[in-house]
């Protein structure tokens, strides 16, 4: 299942890392080093929904980056069965987004999906928990939940942080590249980066990245897939997770927020 690998970014200088030789290892480091890539190829000159510039610098500790983890072949079947899936547009407190999600994981039901009697991740998607683990040095079945998310031409992601019960996010993109836009508050101004994203290719957030940093997806004029995977912090679990669900009823202002946040994620 697992494609060659083409490229493996984290914080070392380019000079230490033989490109050309290097393909998935058996385990990754438990430390999980940060990403750098030049600014012709990762940093883009890019700006944000706003218009705001982006400036070439060095991605955030705590971010990774592997191309070509899957196969074109590998990438077309699962998308095919991606496209039988009953997705639905994600909701927040009664406001649709403008994608579609599908969730799995120890009956994890996100606003806006029915329940189902059995969403445990599915053997055709077991693999891409392995591809979780090794860039993220920790072990497959901690990715406990997963979701799909359809991006149909122009849709995105507004910026937002993953809920706090979650640790590591890992992110498999499918059909099309796109941008991941990085942004935190430093004093009164947002300290700003951007990275090119290529289909077939996965990225993590952890650490500093993970926590102190917003992200979101510039929506894309062509049809794109992503398959998000998480794991949660000690102490924490899908099934807490889901009690939290069912005890957050809307309100008047949580509903107003929702209508200002709708494409944000959880």
């Amino acid at each position: 299942m697992l494609g060659t690998l083409a490229r493996l970014v984290n914080n070392k200088p380019a000079s230490q890392i033989d490109i050309p030789k290097m393909r998935f290892p058996e385990s990754m480091p438990t430390n999980r080093p940060s990403a750098k890539r030049s600014a012709k190829n990762v940093v883009s000159g890019m700006g944000d929904l706003f218009g705001e510039p982006e400036l070439p610098a060095e991605l955030p500790v705590g971010f990774r980056y592997i191309l070509d983890v899957l196969s074109s072949a590998e990438e077309k079947s699962l998308v095919q069965r991606f496209e039988k899936l009953p997705l639905k547009p994600f909701e927040f407190h009664g406001y649709q987004g403008n994608r579609r999600i599908y969730t799995f994981g120890h009956r994890y039901i996100f606003a806006g999906q029915e329940p189902r009697a059995d969403a445990s991740i599915p053997d055709y998607l077991r693999p891409l928990t392995e591809i979780a683990s090794r860039i993220s040095g920790v072990p497959a079945d901690a990715f406990e939940q997963l979701m799909l998310t359809e991006y149909a031409p122009g849709a995105g992601i507004g910026w937002h942080r993953d809920r706090p019960t979650y640790e590591d996010i890992v992110a498999v993109s499918f059909l099309a590249p796109c941008t991941l836009r990085l942004r935190r508050k430093v004093g009164e101004e947002w300290e700003r980066r951007s990275a090119h994203i290529e289909p077939r290719s996965v990225y993590l957030l952890h650490g500093p990245v993970r926590n102190s940093w917003q992200h979101s997806i510039a929506p894309m004029d062509v049809l794109r897939y992503s398959v998000t995977l998480r794991t949660f912090r000690p102490g924490h679990s899908s099934k807490d997770q889901q009690a939290s669900d069912s005890r957050d009823k809307p309100r008047a202002s949580r509903r107003d927020a929702a209508k200002r946040a709708i494409d944000r994620e959880y």
